[in-house]
């Protein structure tokens, strides 16, 4: 483990102007704590409140921003202009992961298996979309995180309200097949996958939504999964192809479901993950030995090694 001394002068950059705002605050504050108690020389940083242009007078940055402007390449850009090495995928991978789409023509490219989906708005043959990809699907906004402005829909009579919910938070809209069955996370960390986590929301929900990632105590969260041991490595595998696929590195997640004949599909990719009490990084780092502090400093330390990006 790295002296904290040599990190120098460390942004933890937090807040920001996402709908993911509330959120990273939390994360950010979390990280910093972790930093402090480990003896590194950690500062707020939200640049909602201040220039990016004074980041200039840190050594390095940890970026714990959610959403667009921190998980998009927009700071990681401007980091890089500014010559500050930072934690995490870089700009290309950091702009794939946030848009949903291109994700996911990445991994179609790549021949990983991912949900099918149609780009979709108030005026979309409804017909065509549930010839395409079926009932029930759900919306999603193409540029958000956190499940943000997304529903299921299992009737066409769902289809304008969920729309409408999703135009709210973005311009572009897709319809994703419902791919029914279990629910897993895999936490990509300095080039390893960790142990798989199985997401079970409580019965009352449909999927794991913004409300029940943040504010609900009821999730059931499985480590171990519940996989064999090769369905797990498989997965684990996948999920590491798929994560360096769209160019992310560092750390990161990837979400994936296993329908019911036992075959797994490829969700998202989150390049800055949540890192609150309620997050899934520090549960599965934990399952591999690591505190919370102590995953932090691993954490920042890629920005030592250039293994970040």
């Amino acid at each position: 483990m790295a002296n904290a001394s040599e990190f120098g002068k460390v942004a933890v950059l937090l807040g920001g102007k996402s709908a993911e705002r509330e959120v990273s605050l939390d994360s950010g504050r979390a990280v910093l704590e972790a930093l402090l108690r480990s003896g590194v020389n950690a500062e707020a940083f939200d640049p909602q409140e201040r220039s990016v242009t004074e980041l200039v007078n840190y050594d390095r940055a940890f970026i714990v921003l959610h959403g667009r402007g921190g998980e998009d390449g927009q700071i990681q850009g401007a980091l890089e202009w500014l010559n500050v090495p930072y934690t995490g995928t870089g700009v290309q991978g950091s702009a794939i992961g946030m848009d949903k789409v291109k994700t996911k023509q990445v991994w179609q490219g790549s021949e990983l298996p991912t949900a099918p989906y149609r780009i979709v708005t108030n005026d979309s043959d409804l017909n065509a979309v549930v010839d395409s990809i079926g009932l029930p699907f759900i919306i999603k906004p193409v540029h958000e995180g956190s499940s943000i402005g997304m529903s299921k829909v299992e009737r066409i009579e769902d289809f304008a309200i969920a729309i409408e919910k999703a135009t709210e938070h973005d311009a572009v809209v897709m319809a994703e097949k419902w791919i029914s069955g279990r629910e897993f996370t895999i936490v990509i960390l300095n080039g390893q996958a960790l142990p798989v986590i199985r997401l079970e929301p409580p019965k009352d929900v449909a999927f794991y939504d913004y409300e029940t990632k943040y504010n609900r105590d009821d999730v059931q969260y499985g480590i171990p999964c519940g996989l064999s041991e090769d369905e797990e490595k498989r997965l684990q595998n996948l999920s590491l192809r798929a994560f360096q696929a769209v160019g992310a590195s560092g750390w990161g997640r990837i979400d994936a479901m296993q329908d019911e004949h036992g075959n797994f599909w490829l969700l998202e990719v989150n390049t800055v993950p949540g890192m609150t009490s309620h997050s899934l990084v520090p549960k599965a780092a934990q399952a591999v030995g690591y505190s919370f502090d102590e995953l932090c400093v691993a954490i920042l330390e890629q920005t030592l090694t250039g293994t970040a990006h």
